[in-house]
C-alpha cells in the first residue's frame, strides 16, 4: 500500500504523478522489480524533497552570494583609495585618515546605493549652488538630492572644495593634519553629520583600520590623476565643481558681497560688519554657520546683544598677527579690542604678553601681537 500523501507534503516541486512515472520505469528494471513499490515510493519522496531543499536553499543564497562578490572589503577600499586620500591631503591640509574614515563611513566602503550609482563617497547633498547631474534617494526626508559624480576622484576632490572653501568647518584647518581626533570633533560640531555617534564612529575607524599612518609628512602617493579627465559632472583634481554665477567663493574674496552684505578680511581672517537688530543667529543662518561659531570667534557670550558695524568674524582668529608686532593700548580700550583690531585670537594675546586672562589692562601698555 502507497504511503500517505500527508508524507510528501514537504515536497514544493515534484508531483504524485512524476513518482508514479519513475515506478512504472523502474519495474522493467531486473534489480528493482521486487522491490515494495510503497517503500520505493517513500524512497523517491524523500530523494525529492532533499533535492527540493537544496535546490530552494541555492535559489535563496545564490542572489546574497552574488551581491557579496559585487561587495569590496573595509581594507581593499583603503588600499584602493589611500593614494587620492593622500593626494587631497597634501593640496588641501585634510588628513588623508579622516577623509578615509568618512569614506569608509558615508560610503559603507563604496558599497552604498549612493556610491555605487552616484559615485558620491561622503554623502554630500545638492544645496543651492550645485550644478553638476543629481541623484535623488530618502535620507532624513523623502527624495532628497545629492551630488552626483563621473568618477570617485570627483567625489573625493569635490569633498576637499566642500570643507575648504565654507566658513563652517573653517576651524578645522586651524588643527593639525595629524591631530584626526580635532578633525573628528569639530566636524560633528561643525554640523557635517546628524548621527550623535559620529565622532566616536570615526575615530573608531580611523584606529581599526590604523589610517592614522597615512598621515605621516613624508607620506608621498604614487597615484597621478588623469591629465585629460572629463569633470563635466563634478570635479577632478585641477578642475574645481562647476559652480554657480551666484555662488560666493569664501576662500577668494575681498569686499565682495554675499547676499547683499560686504565680506572683507583682516590678518586672513574673513569677518563681515553687524547690521542693526541683527543677532548671532540671523548672522550665522545668512552666512551659513553653526549659531556656536560666531561668539566663539568673536570672545563673545552667547547672549551678546550686537551694535550696528560690530566686527564679526566669520572664521577663527589667527595665532599672531601678520605685519604689526605690538599695539599701544589707548584710554577706553581693552584686550578684546586688540584681538578685534588685530584679529588675534584674546587667549592667545594673554599667552604672549604673559598676562593672566581676563586681567584689565591700562591705557598704554603695549602690547605684543606676535
Amino acid at each position: 500500500m502507497l504511503p500517505n500523501r500527508t508524507d510528501a507534503r514537504c515536497c514544493l516541486i515534484v508531483q504524485t504523478q512524476d513518482v508514479a512515472s519513475i515506478l512504472i520505469r523502474l519495474s522493467t528494471n531486473k534489480r528493482v522489480k521486487d522491490f515494495p513499490a510503497g517503500k520505493m515510493y517513500s524512497v523517491l519522496i524523500t530523494l525529492f524533497c532533499t533535492m527540493n531543499k537544496f535546490i530552494l536553499a541555492a535559489l535563496i543564497l545564490l542572489p546574497l552570494l552574488i551581491e557579496a562578490q559585487g561587495k569590496i572589503t573595509t581594507a581593499q577600499y583603503v588600499a584602493q583609495y589611500n593614494k587620492i586620500a593622500v593626494t587631497e591631503m597634501n593640496k588641501y591640509g585634510i588628513p588623508a585618515s579622516v577623509k578615509l574614515g568618512q569614506g569608509i563611513l558615508e560610503s559603507g566602503s563604496g558599497n552604498s546605493d549612493l556610491a555605487q550609482n552616484a559615485k558620491n563617497h561622503f554623502g554630500i547633498k545638492c544645496k543651492k549652488d550645485w550644478v553638476g547631474e543629481t541623484y535623488t534617494m530618502d535620507d532624513d526626508e523623502k527624495n532628497e538630492c545629492f551630488r552626483k559624480y563621473e568618477t570617485v576622484l570627483s567625489s573625493y576632490e569635490d569633498h576637499s572644495q566642500f570643507l575648504k572653501n565654507s566658513a563652517r568647518y573653517a576651524e578645522l584647518f586651524t588643527y593639525d593634519k595629524a591631530d584626526y581626533k580635532s578633525w573628528a570633533i569639530g566636524l560633528k560640531k561643525a554640523g557635517y553629520a546628524t548621527n550623535p555617534q559620529y565622532t566616536a564612529l570615526l575615530i573608531k575607524t580611523i584606529e581599526e583600520n590604523k589610517l592614522s599612518d597615512f598621515d605621516s609628512p613624508g607620506t608621498t602617493p604614487s597615484f597621478q590623476p588623469p591629465k585629460n579627465q572629463n569633470a563635466s559632472n563634478g570635479p577632478s583634481i585641477g578642475n574645481p565643481p562647476a559652480r554657480s554665477k551666484d555662488r560666493e567663493d569664501l576662500s577668494d574674496f575681498e569686499l565682495k558681497k554675499a547676499n547683499q552684505r560686504s565680506v572683507m578680511t583682516r590678518n586672513n581672517v574673513k569677518y563681515v560688519l553687524a547690521k542693526e537688530g541683527e543677532t548671532f543667529e540671523s548672522i550665522a543662518k545668512e552666512m551659513d554657520l553653526m549659531v556656536w561659531q560666531l561668539p566663539k570667534y568673536n570672545d563673545l557670550p552667547k547672549a551678546a546683544v550686537l551694535k550696528a558695524n560690530d566686527v564679526i568674524y566669520i572664521q577663527p582668529k589667527r595665532r599672531k598677527a601678520e605685519s604689526s608686532e605690538t599695539y599701544t593700548l589707548r584710554p577706553g580700550e581693552t584686550m578684546r579690542d586688540i584681538s578685534q583690531l588685530n584679529a588675534v585670537k584674546l587667549s592667545r594675546l594673554y599667552d604672549l604678553n604673559g598676562i593672566e586672562e581676563g586681567t584689565a589692562v591700562k591705557a598704554g601698555t603695549v602690547v605684543k601681537l606676535k
